[in-house]
């Protein structure tokens, strides 16, 4: 008996011993899963912060959040160019470069400008102020003339700029103004205020038909002062030949007395 109670009690302290690691053990797998919790975060946070540059690269919030650009940023949405920009922004690794002119810019131009514009000027007129490409202020100094622009490139769509130590100054043949600050800058876009609208030959150039009416006036002249002049001149030859005869009658007059005195001396 005791050697079966023996057994059974060695046998009962086993299974003990065998049921308290199976217990020991399980706590030890549980903190196997928190590290997996703790991995699955990191994705969670990239959708995030891919949303980010969409808001930055908003070019009308930009501006609306700077101020003093209503007039452009209404250009930009009625011509459809804002939805552009937003398109090229987060397509294109070239960037872009804005010069964006504020409300009092276009305050200067003459009224009722804009209205006279077609659909289709309005739109040239605001890509004429987007670069293809991402310009910092420094890169000014080594850029090449003329700039293209979305409008395009040729002699009725020049952009020429001009670095200076303490400015930049930029020119279109018809608009000559110079940066007046920046907007916003990072390394994809970079907007400029300007104080003028970058005005394009194409649209605005005149076809030259004032030298005309300044040079019909100077071809009439001469030819009314030449005649006037012509006409009076005869007059003088008849004056002359009557003052000639009355002078030949008077000295015949004359030499008939002389004779006429000599013979009655006779």
């Amino acid at each position: 008996m005791r050697k079966q109670y023996s057994l059974s009690s060695f046998s009962f302290f086993i299974l003990f011993l065998h049921c308290t690691n199976t217990f020991a053990q399980s706590p030890v797998a549980a903190p196997a899963q928190a590290p997996a919790a703790v991995v699955a975060q990191p994705p969670a946070a990239t959708p995030t912060q891919a949303a980010a540059p969409h808001g930055i690269t908003n070019v009308t919030k930009i501006l609306e959040k700077a101020g003093h650009f209503t007039i452009f940023i209404r250009l930009l949405r009625s011509t459809q160019e804002e939805n552009h920009l937003f398109s090229a922004l987060n397509d294109s690794s070239s960037g872009l470069t804005i010069f964006a002119p504020t409300d009092s810019a276009f305050s200067e131009l003459k009224s009722g400008t804009l209205n006279t514009l077609s659909d289709g000027d309005k739109s040239e007129l605001v890509k004429f102020h987007v670069v293809p490409t991402f310009l910092s202020t420094s890169q000014f100094q080594t850029v090449s003339n003329p700039l293209g622009t979305w409008a395009g490139t040729g002699s009725r769509l020049p952009l020429n700029v001009t670095s200076y130590p303490n400015s930049v100054n930029i020119t279109t043949g018809l608009t000559n103004t110079s940066l007046s600050g920046t907007v916003y800058t990072d390394s994809q876009l970079a907007i400029y205020k300007i104080e003028k609208v970058l005005l394009p030959k194409d649209i605005f150039a005149s076809n030259a038909p004032a030298p005309a009416p300044v040079q019909a006036p100077v071809r009439e002249k001469p030819t009314k002062a030449v005649p006037a002049a012509n006409v009076e001149s005869p007059v003088a030859p008849v004056d002359i030949s009557s003052s000639v005869t009355f002078m030949q009658n008077s000295v015949i007059g004359s030499v008939g007395i002389v004779l006429a005195a000599a013979m009655f001396a006779l």
